[in-house]
């Protein structure tokens, strides 16, 4: 079976859902398409959650309202006939029943709140099911709530949702097209729970795993995973193929159009994904694989929102176990580093979560001086054994003369050269990158 994934804005129209539908029985490879939730929905319930987490009940509810509006129109312009558009809902009005139960628990805690953050998916799903019946195309619908499941490290249960997912397939006689949902899931306590942000790319990879498909198809608004930021530099182009670890560093490093776990599953499984345009579906893509493509540069992405880190104490010279108590801080407060340089007397280190920033600065304060610098973006040269080429630093740092680098990553990846600029720099970075590579 062939995996299709389609995000938020690729169901957020009724007109989109239309698409979707064409694109996926334009032939007869049998498929298991996951759908995200409608665009904007996810942030609507999720504003809704923060207020009902408040004790903000009417607030709360007058944004059930406004989704509800949002989705009686949907309906409307969804479907064809009166009998569809009823069904239809009659659907809606039963999540939506429940969502105004949950706003009327008293004590509203986490655990409501991802609940509430499922009918996303599940409304889009219930729907786009039913236009396809409306349609006359015969499709089993697959609740993700019944087989994608993660432990209590939030790590996905592979070999459950294997035995799962194709017990519930057998049971509905193996058509050629199934429906499932994207990002939700069952927690180690039998509890709705979630893959996080961006978790529907996961769970087209985690599903492509379970059932060993033959390829995992990504959809988008974008041609593929182009070489550069295409918002930023002009006359950028998608890239044919990459390796999996290429694309798993240009997706940690910013390109948005593929969520980094999402490469994970399919990597250790040998899955194939491939990137495709809902726009322009007859488009290669880019193909993500075990091998690669004869380029030696394949992209420049950059990440923002990164925070350095610079603690200087002359208590490390030669002193064993000193990082290792550095890096304790980190772990303690679960934040994960990105980069890391190092001398006799100062570490630098970088990291894009700041909610725990100033209870990790008063620890390191212990080891000695703390310079905290804010503002900076990570650029990152990615291609096929780019750190055993010749001259490729060279290039880097003669293109770059101009601007001042705050730390550089170099073989820590044979597929990635990473340097630290001011954002300020940012764009002007990726343009002369560009232009050299």
């Amino acid at each position: 079976m062939i995996i299709y994934k389609f995000g938020g804005t690729s169901v957020g129209l009724p007109e989109r859902m239309h698409k979707v539908a064409d694109l996926i029985t334009a032939d007869n490879e049998p498929k298991i398409v996951v759908l995200s939730a409608v665009s904007g929905t996810t942030n609507s319930l999720v504003e809704i959650g923060d207020l009902l987490l408040d004790k903000k009940q009417k607030e709360a509810k007058g944004k059930v309202d406004n989704l509800k509006k949002h989705y009686d129109e949907f309906i409307d312009n969804l479907f064809s006939t009166e009998e569809s558009k009823n069904k239809g809902t009659e659907l809606i009005d039963g999540f939506f029943e429940n969502i105004y139960a949950l706003t009327n628990i008293p004590d509203f805690n986490e655990g409501n709140n991802k609940t509430l953050l499922a009918f996303g998916e599940i409304m889009s799903t219930n729907l786009f099911h039913q236009y396809l019946l409306e349609k006359g195309i015969e499709s089993g619908l697959l609740p993700a709530l019944d087989f994608m499941s993660i432990d209590e490290n939030a790590e996905p249960e592979i070999e459950a949702i294997s035995s799962r997912l194709k017990a519930l397939i057998d049971g509905q006689d193996k058509k050629q097209l199934y429906i499932t949902q994207g990002f939700i899931c069952k927690n180690h306590e039998g509890k709705t729970d979630n893959l996080q942000r961006g978790g529907s790319d996961y769970t087209a990879s985690l599903v492509g795993a379970a059932i060993t498909a033959k390829e995992v198809q990504i959809w988008t608004d974008i041609d593929g995973m182009h070489n550069n930021d295409p918002r930023i530099v002009d006359n950028t182009f998608p890239i044919s193929e990459l390796s999996f670890d290429e694309a798993a560093e240009l997706a940690y490093f910013g390109a948005k159009i593929l969520h980094p776990s999402s490469i994970l599953p399919a990597q250790k499984y040998g899955i194939p994904v491939r990137l495709k345009s809902t726009i322009d579906h007859q488009a290669h893509g880019t193909l993500i694989n075990s091998t690669t493509g004869s380029a030696d540069i394949k992209a420049v992405a950059a990440k923002d929102g990164i925070t350095a880190i610079k603690i200087k104490s002359t208590r490390m010279l030669l002193a064993h176990g000193f990082l290792r108590k550095l890096f304790e801080v980190f772990e303690k407060y679960k934040t994960s580093i990105d980069m890391i340089a190092t001398s006799e007397v100062a570490v630098s280190v970088t990291i894009d979560n700041l909610t725990h920033l100033h209870e990790i600065v008063e620890e390191l304060e212990n080891f000695g001086y703390v310079e905290v610098d804010n503002n900076q973006s990570i650029v990152c040269v990615v291609g096929s054994m780019i750190t055993e080429k010749q001259g490729v630093l060279t290039k880097i740092f003669d293109s770059l003369e101009d601007i001042t680098i705050r730390m550089v990553s170099y073989g820590g990846s044979k597929n990635n050269i990473s340097i630290l600029v001011d954002s300020k720099h940012k764009n002007d970075a990726l343009v002369k990158l560009n232009a050299i590579f």
